[in-house]
């Protein structure tokens, strides 16, 4: 009785041993070994005895532990210095890129033929103290106190704004191709009569804010004349002095000490500026023709003598031609 006992009691124990979880894996893992591996399981304690003490520390309840690739850590990689010959290379790289510098003109103006000297301020050329785009020539507020020699393709000369007070014969003899020169706000008292003359293709002259008492004489290109802001008085004006400029448009002579308006003036004039001068008095063929009453004058539509001490209603045969009456006191 008592070994049957014993039996049934061990029966029991064998049927909870093989129904547990631990049991089963190690079954399920000792088949799969033995299928795909083939191992020899008596000679292999030593594994088994890992696996078992793996498996012992794990149970039912335990998180099941996903196996995945981790991200490599990120790295801060030191960036390699640049060697001295890679410098070198780069500055060089550098310079090529940099704009060029103005290039020596070799001849220049006023009959010297060369761009150094004390006629450019500091001993350097026109193009390196001044700027040269193309054919124009910027010299505006350096402080120059005479014209500087130009580049004989020069076509336009700016130089305002500086200390220059007179214009000598020589400042633009043989320059050809200019066709605008602008003097503004200088000092300049004395210009040579014939400072002008030697440019065959000037059209264009501004010297309005000096203090020139004498208008010099002008080569019949020209198409505008600005003068105004100087002390041309009584005697500044050359007679008959625009009579065969048949280019020219514009003429400004504001704020001077003009006392008259400086006849004839060419056909083709369609602004002239007076105001502010000591004209007194206008005779009625200053713009017309008296003697051809079909003569209209239509380009001359911006006369201004506003600032005169002139009574333009004494004269009304002087506009009849005009396309519009001049502005000024009709009183």
């Amino acid at each position: 009785m008592r070994m049957l006992v014993r039996l049934i009691l061990g029966l029991f124990v064998l049927k909870a041993v093989v129904a547990s979880p631990r049991f089963s894996r190690q079954a399920d893992l000792d088949s799969y070994d033995s299928a795909n591996y083939d191992v020899d399981l008596d000679n292999s304690n030593l594994e088994n005895q890992d696996i078992y003490d793996y498996e012992e520390g794990l149970t039912i309840d335990d998180p099941q532990i996903e196996i995945g690739t981790l991200a490599p850590p990120d790295y801060n990689y030191p960036v390699p210095e640049t060697s001295i010959e890679e410098e070198a290379e780069e500055e060089e790289t550098e310079e090529e890129e940099m704009p060029l510098k103005p290039q020596l003109v070799p001849q220049g103006s006023g009959g010297s033929g060369v761009l150094m000297g004390p006629d450019t301020q500091k001993d350097m050329p026109t193009c390196l103290l001044c700027t040269c785009l193309g054919g124009s020539v910027y010299c505006d507020d350096l402080k120059l106190d005479s014209v500087p020699p130009l580049p004989k393709d020069t076509t336009h000369f700016y130089a305002r704004y500086n200390r220059i007070t007179k214009i000598n014969k020589s400042d633009f003899a043989n320059m050809n191709k200019l066709k605008r020169i602008d003097l503004t706000a200088n000092e300049i008292k004395s210009v040579d009569d014939r400072a002008f003359m030697g440019m065959p293709q000037l059209e264009e002259l501004v010297i309005r804010e000096n203090h020139i008492s004498q208008l010099p004489a002008l080569p019949e290109t020209m198409s505008l004349i600005d003068a105004s802001h100087n002390n041309i008085g009584t005697k500044g004006i050359h007679r008959e002095a625009f009579k065969d400029m048949t280019s020219l448009l514009y003429l400004y002579l504001t704020d001077n000490n003009v006392d008259y308006i400086p006849v004839p003036l060419p056909d083709s004039l369609r602004s002239l500026h007076l105001q502010r001068n000591n004209i007194q008095m206008m005779h009625e063929d200053t713009f017309c023709n008296l003697k051809d009453f079909n003569y209209i004058r239509n380009a001359l539509e911006d006369i201004r003598l506003d600032g005169n001490p002139i009574n333009l209603s004494r004269t009304p045969q002087a506009y009849v031609c005009l396309p519009r009456i001049p502005i000024g006191d009709l009183i």
